[in-house]
């Protein structure tokens, strides 16, 4: 009888495969995951009353209380409604993904001849577990993000963020009054350059982040396991349901503040900046003046 074995591997082990098109344990777990979710929002929609029941009365709660988590980055309802249903979609399709990739459903797979004998493939594997998974949901948190800042307060005022062609135009309106304005502009400018790199930045810190941790805790597992199979692993697996909340929370929250520093108006807080200390400017004139007639 073949020994068989199961390497642990940074990249999602392919199942099946049609023509050219290679289908992965994560890719299969990603499929399941959106079915899931498609199959419980389609029970819920079928069941909502006027008067909830358990499961309609669960998911209110969740939802409030996500929403007014929501509130509390934007300081707006009215944003928060409209960036909700992305936020709390990425939520349970991160958290779904993570949990499947530690079930004992793992114990479902086929055999592969290697090198030294067979090798078990599992049927899924954690799709965020998968750096592809985790690199496509970060790389839409952040385009998304800026098509939302294109949507909220327009395609001029978005790129103005990265190529601040307002405050070069401003050199030469504002030199007389301002003549520090030479120097601070060229800075401006380019730190909107550098706003570019923090994009790609977040794209990085946002998919590593969310990887390592997931395939760091199905590591820790199955290295448990191989050590002690009974017992001693369960209190891995739950702290590893934990971070499973955890990261998809981290993860839904980033993406909020994103979305909201997408749709913010730099300009409208920086005239609003300025009105304000204008206002304070002349409080102090007219105290100086009053000093003066006393």
């Amino acid at each position: 009888m073949e020994k068989i074995s199961q390497e642990i591997t940074l990249f999602a082990e392919p199942i099946f495969h049609f023509e050219n098109f290679t289908i992965t344990n994560a890719l299969l777990t990603s499929w399941v995951v959106v079915a899931i979710l498609i199959i419980l929002s389609l029970v819920l929609r079928s069941k909502l009353r006027e008067v909830p029941g358990k499961l309609q009365n669960l998911f209110e709660i969740i939802i409030e209380g996500a929403l007014s988590l929501c509130d509390q980055v934007t300081n707006s309802r009215a944003l928060s409604i409209k960036i909700f249903p992305i936020a709390i979609s990425v939520f349970f399709f991160i958290l779904i993904s993570n949990w499947l990739g530690i079930t004992p459903l793992g114990g479902f797979g086929i055999l592969e001849k290697g090198e030294h004998g067979l090798l078990f493939v599992p049927f899924l594997r954690g799709a965020t577990a998968d750096i592809n998974t985790t690199l496509a949901l970060a790389t839409m948190a952040v385009l998304g993000a800026n098509i939302f800042g294109v949507l909220s307060i327009g395609l001029w005022k978005t790129f103005n963020k990265y190529v601040n062609l307002k405050v070069l135009g401003g050199i030469f309106t504002k030199i007389r009054e301002e003549p520090t304005i030479i120097i601070v502009a060229p800075i401006t400018f380019f730190v909107g350059l550098i706003e570019i790199v923090g994009e790609l930045a977040k794209v990085a810190s946002l998919s590593f982040r969310l990887f390592g941790n997931v395939f760091a805790g199905e590591v820790l597992l199955a290295s448990m396991a191989a050590l002690v199979a009974y017992f001693i692993p369960i209190p891995f697996l739950f702290l590893e349901l934990l971070v499973g909340v955890i990261q998809a929370l981290i993860f839904s929250i980033l993406l909020v503040v994103y979305f909201t520093i997408g749709a913010s108006d730099h300009d409208e807080h920086e005239s609003t900046h300025n009105a304000s200390h204008n206002e304070s400017g002349s409080g102090h004139n007219i105290i100086n003046e009053s000093i003066i007639i006393n």
